[in-house]
């Protein structure tokens, strides 16, 4: 660390001096790093965090200062050590990726690089004739792989099956190579000019290794800006089919140096089927292989699939265990109520929202049958034209991911069903195979009273928490007062789980009249019945059942979820919201920030003066001039030209804005889920990667080929 301290410092007299004489008789100014790296327990001492470096640094006040000839001198780096700083880059990039590799390697292998990490580092020698023509040949096969990535090319072309015995064609990595050697790339042309042409140029083994690289280094760049703002949350969406393997994708909140809140995409992490053992390689991971320090992460929060929540949950528990200030939150992407039902542990409620999905992809999927869906819903609302137009305008949508997604079904149920009986019973030539195949399959999913029964039951059940969940993704100022109802709406699904009999009785006939008007028969399920056949107790009645089976399950789970998600954590980090001067307006600048900001009182640069710079800020808002607007919304608070004059205001603010459930106010900051989504939608399963992924999502972040190509060199020599 001294060493290190030394090099930044630029201290040429210094170079010499031993760790422990400079620990002994040097001393370096505070005011060389930066407030994040510096703890302030009491005003008569400083103590610096373990891996503090000093990073300030004024180079040129000397050059215009009359007085600064007796200043210590500052040195001059000559060409040798720039080339040795440039290597030192390369050495930092070549360790990363060698903590990636020893995740999948031996104990053996471990050793043997934890010994080569001692080494002194090699003086840069200048390169041969030879060495300069492989690096430029590598180079070439990089351009190309990031190409690929960008354009999403698949590396493979033809599969085997395709193609007759014995006949040769190119992957698509191999034809893209052989077209730049047509075009007159020397470089390649004088590697391959004497291969036979029915050989692979570069092997399978080769092009996962350069891959890895390219994913490593691009992701690197968002990283290094990660780091660079200390505090970021970890959000992960819905799990994914790569390739026939599951994945968690990954993505990280952060603001970065022009205070803009943004949400990057930084990979896929394997899914394993044990909560455990997916907690561990989701911390190793996150801290090992991609080198972020979890001490910094301030949320977390995971969009799942039915039947993955209770696994998320475990993950989420381990990280709080070790981390204390990664709150558990909702994510801002998708609504609560639509989280919720994800979450509830019964399988109805499972195959109920995977039908909804499946029936809003078909429609979303084929226009003409949106055009048959308006037709009948023109027909069923004939006396209700608004009611009938507003559905219209909602078919046309995402409505799947809704507050009120129950609702909206509820009342198209029975247009859905119609429309799916007359595609399926056309007997002209309309409609293809495969669309009357797929009407007919959901036309009976829609009929069978175990789903219409669910629907209503989640319709009722989540109603108490709709307004709630929707005000926890609208302005700053509605999260705050959100926060502040959270008692009312537990207060309310209590009640409803005491008179749970009921409130059931009540939604189980709305389902009964629904199944009527369906035509649909009331009955027990069939795998019930089948399991129950012999020894059927005659007094168990379809009503009870679901009362069981489906009612007191789905309350008690909401309750649950409401009390681990809004945790006294949570909602102290919320309550701090009331520093946005709109809030503070509303609460007419009556405000306690600084009770509830305890709990971030170590990422405060000067804590002690909170008090006392808080009241400064509500001044400043309290006393404006008249023709000033209060800034709304995080984003506009971290914005302000003088938010430098609140060095407090400024640290909380940053915290507060990276917590998963606040919303990313510039949509142009959230474009990596957006990108994420993309992929997904126009990549075959069986085609997909992680590594081109990530370039594809990221194809605007820069990269550097020159390190590529050295880290390739030093992994694989």
């Amino acid at each position: 660390r001294c060493q290190r301290w030394v090099e930044n410092c630029r201290r040429a007299d210094l170079e010499d001096k031993t760790p422990d004489q400079l620990n002994k008789h040097y001393r370096l100014c505070a005011k060389h790093f930066e407030t994040s790296m510096i703890c302030r327990s009491s005003p008569y001492r400083t103590v610096l965090r373990d891996n503090a470096v000093p990073t300030i640094f004024d180079l040129t006040s000397h050059l215009n200062n009359p007085h600064s000839r007796h200043r210590k001198r500052i040195k001059e780096l000559s060409e040798d050590e720039i080339r040795t700083l440039k290597q030192q880059k390369i050495d930092e990039a070549f360790e990363r990726q060698q903590a990636t590799q020893e995740l999948n390697e031996s104990n053996e292998q471990n050793t043997v690089s934890e010994e080569g990490g001692e080494e002194r580092e090699e003086e840069a020698v200048p390169l041969t004739l030879e060495e300069r023509e492989n690096k430029d040949y590598l180079k070439s096969l990089f351009e190309i792989l990031i190409l690929m990535g960008k354009q999403n090319i698949p590396l493979d072309g033809h599969g085997v099956d395709e193609l007759p015995e014995g006949i040769f064609t190119s992957d698509n990595f191999q034809a893209l190579l052989e077209y730049r050697i047509n075009s007159g790339d020397e470089v390649l042309r004088k590697r391959f000019e004497m291969t036979a042409v029915n050989l692979e140029y570069c092997s399978k083994t080769q092009q996962k290794q350069m891959l890895e690289i390219c994913e490593s280094c691009v992701r690197e760049e968002t990283l290094r800006e990660v780091r660079d703002s200390h505090f970021f949350s970890i959000v992960t969406d819905e799990v994914v089919d790569i390739a026939g393997e599951e994945h968690l994708p990954v993505l990280v909140r952060f603001v970065d140096d022009s205070h803009n809140l943004r949400e990057e995409f930084i990979g896929f992490l394997p899914y394993e089927a044990d909560p455990e053992i997916l907690a561990v390689k989701f911390h190793t991971t996150i801290t090992e292989k991609w080198g972020l320090n979890m001490e910094y992460c301030r949320g977390q929060a995971y969009i799942v699939s039915s039947g993955f929540a209770s696994k998320m949950k475990v993950v989420a528990t381990r990280l709080l265990e070790k981390y204390p200030q990664a709150v558990y939150t909702l994510c801002s992407s998708c609504a609560l109520n639509i989280w919720l039902a994800k979450s509830v542990p019964v399988v109805g409620v499972s195959i109920a929202l995977g039908t909804i999905e499946e029936v809003c992809c078909l429609f979303n999927q084929f226009p003409q049958l949106l055009v048959e869906l308006d037709n009948t819903i023109s027909v069923l609302f004939q006396n209700n034209e608004v009611k009938a137009n507003e559905l219209k305008e909602i078919c046309r949508s995402q409505w799947t991911g809704r507050h009120d997604t129950f609702e909206v079904l509820v009342d198209l149920i029975q247009a859905l069903v119609l429309c799916l009986d007359a595609v399926c019973s056309d007997s002209s030539v309309r409609w293809n195979n495969f669309i009357a195949g797929r009407a007919f399959v959901l036309s009976s999913a829609l009929t069978d009273f175990d789903f219409i029964v669910t629907i209503v039951i989640l319709k009722n059940a989540l109603s108490f928490t709709r307004a709630f969940g929707k005000n926890l993704q609208g302005q700053t100022s509605d999260v705050f007062f959100a926060a502040g109802s959270l008692t009312a709406v537990l207060h309310s699904l209590n009640e409803v789980m005491e008179n749970i009999e009921v409130y059931h009785e009540f939604w189980f006939e709305e389902a009964t009249n629904l199944a009527t008007k369906l035509d649909v028969q009331v009955k027990l399920p069939g795998k019930f019945r089948r399991a129950q056949q012999g020894s059927l107790d005659s007094e168990i009645t379809s009503e009870n059942y679901y009362k069981e089976i489906l009612s007191v399950p789905t309350i008690e789970h909401i309750i649950q979820e409401l009390k681990d998600i809004f945790s006294e954590q949570h909602l102290k980090a919320l309550k701090c919201l009331s520093l946005v001067p709109s809030v503070m307006g509303q609460l007419k600048f009556n405000t306690s920030e600084e009770h509830h900001a305890d709990m971030y009182k170590n990422d405060l640069p000067n804590p002690d003066t909170l008090s006392a710079e808080l009241h400064c800020w509500r001044i400043k808002w309290k006393h404006r001039g008249k023709d000033i607007e209060l800034p709304a919304t995080i984003y506009e608070a971290l914005h302000l030209p003088d938010i430098k004059f609140f060095p407090n205001v400024y640290a909380l603010l940053k915290v507060l804005c990276i917590l998963p459930v606040m919303k990313v106010e510039n949509e142009k900051y959230e474009m990596g889920r957006k990108r994420l989504k993309a992929y997904l939608k126009n990549t075959l399963t069986e085609q997909r990667s992680s590594n081109l992924a990530l370039l594809n999502i990221n194809f605007d972040i820069k990269h550097d080929l020159d390190l590529m190509v050295d880290t390739y060199i030093k992994l694989y020599p």
